[in-house]
């Protein structure tokens, strides 16, 4: 085959975590007196925490914040969203989801993930899917945010395979133009999949069981 891995995005892609997300920046922001709504929301998709806290602050108009109260707000933001995530269990991971990760792992290739999100190992734990992925590389192992590859080549160099036979699998533009500037083919999901940004635009994850006997 011509892929021997498969690198995946965490949300949006192996479970959906958006409306938590959601809720924790506009409960942050209405404490601040920030205008904040879901198309600005959108903006954060695949973006580390500090620089999603950046797109927030820009509809801010108060006293200048320092770098202290800026870790402040974005802890504050991580710790409304992580209590969310005690809502999430096995049922947040769907069949479609499961069967395929299955089904890839059957024909011998490696899986992993490549998140920006510092709760990655909480997530995959609460969906059943702890120790699950042969490598996960994710917000508490790079030091810089999607669309920049570092969070891929981490995972492909965890795999120890090379990044050209890395197949990335993403829903966010952001991350799709990650996956491609790290050397590696991307097959999208969702928005990034309506924007035309991969290499395959897919409708349902199952495609990638074909994609990768091409």
């Amino acid at each position: 085959m011509k892929f021997q891995a498969v690198i995946f995005d965490l949300d949006g892609v192996i479970c959906f975590t958006d409306e938590y997300h959601y809720r924790a920046w506009k409960a942050m922001a209405d404490g601040m007196g920030i205008y904040f709504d879901r198309t600005i929301n959108n903006r954060l998709r695949g973006v580390s925490r500090m620089a999603s806290l950046e797109i927030v602050l820009e509809k801010y108009d108060g006293p200048a914040l320092s770098q202290a109260d800026k870790e402040r707000l974005a802890a504050q933001k991580n710790d409304i969203y992580r209590e969310s995530l005690h809502e999430m269990s096995t049922a947040d991971l769907s069949d479609e989801v499961k069967e395929t990760l299955d089904g890839l792992r059957a024909m011998g290739l490696k899986l992993a993930i490549g998140s920006s999100s510092k709760n990655t190992p909480f997530i995959l734990g609460q969906i059943g899917l702890a120790g699950y992925f042969d490598a996960v590389s994710d917000g508490n192992n790079i030091t810089r945010s999607k669309p920049d590859p570092e969070v891929f080549v981490k995972a492909a160099q965890m795999l120890g395979i090379a990044p050209e036979r890395c197949l990335v699998v993403e829903d966010a533009v952001s991350g799709a133009e990650a996956g491609h500037a790290g050397g590696m083919k991307v097959a999208c999901l969702g928005d990034a999949a309506k924007n035309g940004a991969g290499d395959w635009n897919m409708e349902s994850i199952r495609e990638l069981l074909d994609i990768v006997k091409e």
